[in-house]
C-alpha cells in the first residue's frame, strides 16, 4: 500500500547574512516579488497535493507567520502546524522538531527561502512509489561552493561534501528534500559541525553510506534566497515568470488595467 506523505517548511534561523533587513523581521517574511518569501515553499507543496503541512519558525518575530498564514485557508488548507525552533542548531535540529508532527509518516522537507520555478509534484510521485529512504533534488549551479555538493560516479551518489572549496561536481543538493522516519534516529546520533550545527550534509550521507538514498535532477530554475545576491535573483526569476504567465493568460483572465 502508498504511504502518505506530510509536509515541512523550515523556516527558522535569523538570517544574520541578510542583516540589517532581518533586523525586525525573520528572513521568510521578506518579499520576493509580490508575496512574502514564505509564500513559495508552502504553494509549492499544496500544489504538488500535500495537505498537511508543520512549519518551524524561531526567532523574536514568529508570531508574524501566525497572523500572515492563520490556518492556511487562502492556500485550500483546513489546518497549518507550527513549532518553535530555539537558537540557531541548523537544518537537522529545525527538522528534529518535527518528529511528533511526522508520526511516522513519509516527509518532504522544504527550506523556508527555496524557489523554484516548476512543480515538484513528479519528485513527490516518484518518493511515494520509492516508499522509504531518503530522495535529494539536485541542481546545477554557477556557485556550488555555498552549499552540500554531491559527488557523483557511473550516475550514483557517492558522497555529499558540505560547501567544498574544490567542488566534486557542478550540482548543488537543494532544499527540498524526501525522509521516511528513520530521519530523526538518525538526527539523533548527529555530533555537531564545526559550526556548531547539525548539518542536514550528515543526515543525506547517513542514508547514502545504508544505501537508502536517490537523487533527481530539478527541472526548471531553482534558487535560494539566503543572501543579498539570491534574494535579488529570486525577485528577477519570480517577476519573470510572472510576466510569463501574465502573456499567456486569456484575455478574459487578465487583471484590468
Amino acid at each position: 500500500m502508498k504511504r502518505t506523505i506530510k509536509g515541512v517548511i523550515l523556516a527558522g534561523g535569523l538570517g544574520t547574512r541578510l542583516y540589517p533587513l532581518t533586523k525586525v523581521t525573520n528572513k521568510h517574511l521578506l518579499p520576493v516579488y509580490n508575496k512574502p518569501m514564505i509564500y513559495y515553499p508552502l504553494e509549492t507543496l499544496v500544489e504538488a497535493g500535500i495537505r498537511d503541512i508543520m512549519i518551524v519558525t524561531g526567532g523574536n518575530n514568529a508570531g508574524d507567520f501566525l497572523r500572515l498564514l492563520g490556518n492556511g485557508a487562502e492556500f485550500g488548507l483546513k489546518h497549518l502546524h507550527y513549532t518553535y525552533q530555539q537558537g540557531e542548531g541548523g537544518i537537522a535540529a529545525a527538522l528534529s522538531l518535527a518528529e511528533h508532527f511526522a508520526d511516522g509518516h513519509l516527509l518532504c522537507v522544504i527550506l523556508g527561502d527555496n524557489i523554484v520555478e516548476k512543480s515538484i509534484a513528479p519528485y513527490v510521485e516518484r518518493y511515494l512509489e520509492q516508499g522509504s529512504g531518503a530522495k535529494i533534488l539536485l541542481k546545477a549551479v554557477p556557485d556550488p561552493t555555498r552549499f552540500g555538493v554531491p559527488v557523483i560516479e557511473d550516475g550514483r551518489v557517492v558522497r555529499i561534501e558540505e560547501k567544498p572549496k574544490v567542488p566534486g561536481s557542478p550540482y548543488a543538493v537543494t532544499g527540498i528534500y524526501f525522509y521516511d522516519e528513520k530521519v530523526f534516529d538518525i538526527i539523533r546520533t548527529l555530533k555537531p559541525s564545526a559550526r556548531g550545527e547539525l548539518e542536514i550534509t550528515d543526515v543525506n550521507n547517513a542514508y547514502l553510506e545504508r544505501g537508502e538514498l536517490t537523487y533527481d535532477i530539478l527541472d526548471g530554475w531553482w534558487t535560494d534566497a539566503g543572501t543579498f545576491e539570491s534574494l535579488l535573483l529570486a525577485n528577477q526569476l519570480v517577476a519573470e515568470r510572472e510576466r510569463r504567465r501574465a502573456r499567456a493568460a486569456p484575455e478574459s483572465a487578465r487583471p484590468s488595467p
